[in-house]
């Protein structure tokens, strides 16, 4: 019998059967008449579910292809920017800004670290200030979900724009775009939004439209593409059965209601968490509530995370993800954003302790679950 497939990463994510109707829809044309009611709602609840009145552009694209739209819109080569970087997208950012010609001024912190509002409103009075301040909201390659509210008022207070990775936190944990001044909200489809890969978006304050830089751009030119959405077009065709699906998902999110997908993270990650500890595993993630969007743990002495992972996949049908650059082999991620629910990450726990068990690691055996239900079931404050 075919193995039946559970998928845990940090994305891509479950995608729930109402999304995939959509998708099986026949395809439409882009200009047709019935299409623009769908791209109408599609837009509008972005807006609701970024928290803002300001346009969230819409491209068919990774989450990384809508980055490359702020950097290709924001940055002019030789000007300054400041980029906050504890894992591997804070480090893709500083990247992509220097290879669009920035003069990178690279606040790096070591993996697993929590950036502090302190160090980066020093940064910039040290420095002389910034156009742009770029930061990651929920770095998936650690765990760690920062506190974007504070970095912001920081960013703000040294007169520079805000930029947001928000890729996966967007949907998952609360992320309120105007109230904190947030000048660019990057994020995608594939992640607490519940679609599959392909749609990049990016929600841009009039501040941010009014200080696009000489970069090269035209398939992510913001103006462009803001100008078409306003009469409800694209510049370019966009992915139309994704388009629907993301409809569809925004639907379910805000029918949920966003306080209750905020509340039903933080629990999820609280019981993956007990659950791992349970285990008599250490955390790499931070143990606190704000670690909503993913799981992070220290592979045990004499394990490799590599054969932790192949084992899960190849045996339980179970895909979680494993470190990344200088934590390959030595963590391994559990995903809990989007269509979730909490028997999910018991199934993984179960998996996991069984892996571990054959792999040699000494685990507390059949505590794991329990406590991850257990953990689950306590109501947030």
């Amino acid at each position: 019998m075919a193995t039946k497939r559970y998928l845990m990463t940090p994305g891509p994510t479950p995608v729930p059967p109402q999304v995939l109707a959509a998708l099986a829809e026949p395809i439409i044309h882009h200009r047709a008449p019935e299409f623009r009611p769908v791209y109408e709602q599609c837009l509008e609840q972005l807006r609701t579910v970024a928290r803002t009145e300001s346009d969230v552009l819409l491209f068919g694209s990774s989450g990384t292809g809508a980055f490359e739209s702020a950097v290709a819109n924001l940055v002019t080569p030789g000007e300054r920017h400041l980029v906050v970087s504890a894992g591997n997208f804070g480090e893709r950012w500083a990247q992509m800004t220097a290879a669009y010609g920035a003069d990178v001024d690279h606040l790096r912190y070591a993996w697993g670290e929590i950036p502090e509002p302190e160090d980066v409103g020093a940064r910039l009075r040290e420095s002389g200030g910034a156009k742009a301040l770029w930061i990651v909201h929920s770095e998936t390659s650690t765990g760690v979900v920062s506190d974007i509210e504070a970095l912001a008022a920081v960013g703000k207070e040294a007169g520079a724009l805000v930029v947001v990775d928000a890729v996966s936190s967007l949907g998952a944990v609360p992320c309120e775009t105007d109230e904190w001044g947030l000048d660019a909200v990057v994020s995608g489809s594939q992640k607490a939004l519940m679609t599959p890969p392909g749609l990049g978006l990016v929600a841009v304050s009039p501040a941010a439209l009014a200080a696009t830089g000489s970069s090269p751009r035209f398939y992510f030119d913001w103006e462009r593409t803001r100008k078409a959405q306003a009469k409800l077009d694209a510049p370019f065709t966009p992915p139309i059965s994704l388009v629907a699906g993301l409809n569809v998902a925004l639907g379910l999110l805000l029918g949920e209601g966003l306080e209750a997908v905020f509340d039903r993270h933080v629990r999820l990650g609280r019981a993956a968490r007990e659950g791992a500890k349970a285990m008599g595993l250490e955390l790499f993630s931070p143990d606190d509530d704000r670690s909503a969007v993913v799981t992070a743990v220290r592979v045990p002495d004499g394990i490799d995370g590599k054969e932790i992972v192949r084992t899960l996949r190849d045996r339980f049908g179970i895909t979680i993800a494993g470190g990344q650059g200088e934590l390959m082999g030595k963590i391994v991620r559990i995903g809990h954003i989007g269509w979730f629910d909490v028997f999910d990450i018991t199934t993984t726990l179960a998996a996991l302790e069984l892996t571990l068990a054959e792999l040699g690691a000494d685990v507390e055996r059949g505590v794991a679950v329990s406590r991850a239900l257990a953990a689950f079931e306590h109501a947030t404050a």
